[in-house]
């Protein structure tokens, strides 16, 4: 479709103004809300870890367990002999949860290429949601304990939560190009480290009456938030009788360099424009690449790799600062759920900022080396933070900040750039793809790191930890 002379020649960001519409709006918030709300529910697990270890031990060596609760029922239901063990057990349960979730997102990915991207979406939260519940407030209302029963849960949960962030990033992709990409997913992105503060909120609220109704509230508003997305997402402009990116780009020869792609190399040969992954069709509609097809394109391995050392870092935070606040500094399991907070908004402002900073070199990869490299100097800060809760707090989002924010445009900018490059003549159908690729090897790398942590802490320590997270 041929775009207006007016339009065509517009600056890159002016293109982006005079496209936005009522629906764009409506897709940025229903797409970041949906990922807040998965994130919110992974989040409560990480929240009440305090509360569950509680409950798996033993009384006679637990001193926060409940006066009222039978000696009986403790004996009965006690999964573990010591915290120790809980604690271990509670590593092996997010290893467990980031592999599924890695093995997921591969295939969700191709899924979500192939599939109506909002069925597929709405299908994994609301499933997601009733495992949530059974997993923390059935088996709890039951006084149902059982460590193969928990597992499988996981790993359940982690295959239907695959299906989130492939798809939302791909929505998002068909209804914004790569002009302003890096703020506007910088701003977007920060769907998870929203989720993260909802979660902690959420939880932090109704923990006093129990962990169970932690995992009752998150589940439950995850639910309600899938069937929102079910009537209500546009997953392609094209829904609405719009002109889909591919159509505007192609046309718009003044703006050809900013839509490159934005991995670092200045030049692209000439050469290259000559391939495409995809056969030319006669009636337009874009295939879905295949898995290796989607390996080889150019930047998507290497990108891939470097996400998996980052998020192991960045899920590490996700999944034991509460737990270490708590068993480091002594603090309330409440108050080190809400002081968390403040690593999300670190990832905030990061991710926003640093994404504008990349659309304004036009170049992603010297914002992260730059940023990474601060990011070792605010970790070995942190691990050598005071018994104090403000300054914890200002070193905590000062390590979001360089943390969350690469992974946040590694996994939503530059993944979209990777999914839209000039071999892939623009084809939506590579988006979710791509993003299964990049976000699954990282969270390989997340599954790792998880129980390399539990076993780090309980042998050597946490400051070993954070020498852990800077080497990686």
């Amino acid at each position: 479709m041929a775009v207006p002379g007016s339009l065509r020649r517009q600056p890159a960001n002016r293109g982006l103004v005079s496209h936005c519409t009522h629906h764009h709006i409506v897709v940025f918030l229903l797409t970041f809300f949906s990922y807040s709300l998965l994130h919110a529910s992974r989040k409560t697990f990480s929240n009440v870890k305090v509360s569950i270890s509680n409950q798996w031990t033993p009384s006679c060596l637990n001193s926060t367990a409940p006066e009222l609760q039978p000696y009986e029922l403790w004996n009965s239901s006690h999964l573990f002999t010591n915290a120790e063990e809980a604690t271990l057990f509670l590593g092996t349960l997010d290893t467990i949860f980031l592999f599924s979730y890695a093995v997921g997102l591969f295939v969700s990915g191709i899924v979500g290429d192939r599939l109506n991207l909002r069925w597929v979406l709405s299908f994994g939260m609301c499933s997601s949601a009733l495992v949530v519940f059974s997993f923390g407030t059935l088996t709890e209302w039951l006084h149902f304990y059982n460590k193969w029963f928990y597992c499988c849960l996981w790993v359940v949960n982690g295959l239907l939560q695959s299906t989130g962030w492939p798809c939302v990033v791909a929505v998002m992709g068909n209804w914004f190009g790569k002009a302003g990409r890096g703020f506007v997913f910088g701003l977007w992105s920060a769907c998870a480290s929203v989720g993260n503060i909802l979660g902690a909120f959420l939880a932090s609220c109704v923990l006093k009456y129990g962990y169970e109704y932690a995992f009752l509230v998150t589940a439950s508003v995850q639910f309600a938030g899938g069937v929102i997305v079910f009537f209500g997402l546009l997953t392609s402009p094209k829904e609405v009788g719009l002109p889909e990116l591919g159509a505007d780009e192609d046309d718009v020869s003044v703006e050809e360099d900013a839509n490159r792609p934005l991995m670092g190399s200045d030049d692209v040969d000439d050469d290259d424009r000559n391939y495409s992954i995809q056969a030319a069709d006669n009636d337009n509609e874009p295939k879905a690449i295949g898995f290796f097809q989607a390996c080889c394109l150019p930047g998507v391995v290497l990108y891939s790799l470097a996400y998996a050392c980052l998020k192991l870092v960045n899920y590490s935070f996700f999944f034991w600062l509460p737990f270490y606040l708590s068993n480091n500094f002594g603090w309330k399991e409440a108050e080190a759920d809400q002081l968390s907070i403040w690593y999300d908004v670190g990832g905030i402002i990061g991710g926003t900022i640093q994404g504008l900073i990349s659309d304004v070199l036009q170049k992603r990869a010297p914002v992260l080396a730059v940023s990474l490299l601060f990011a070792v100097g605010s970790l070995f800060g942190y691990s050598r933070s005071p018994n104090s809760k403000p300054i914890n707090a200002v070193i905590m989002a000062i390590t979001g900040f360089f943390i969350g924010g690469p992974s946040n445009m590694i996994s939503s900018a530059i993944s979209a750039d990777l999914g839209r490059q000039d071999v892939v003549k623009g084809s939506s159908e590579a988006l979710a793809t791509v993003t299964g690729i990049v976000d699954g090897t990282g969270s390989i790398g997340a599954a790792v790191g998880q129980y390399l942590v539990s076993l780090i802490q309980e042998n050597l320590g946490w400051m070993w930890v954070f020498y852990f997270f800077i080497l990686m």
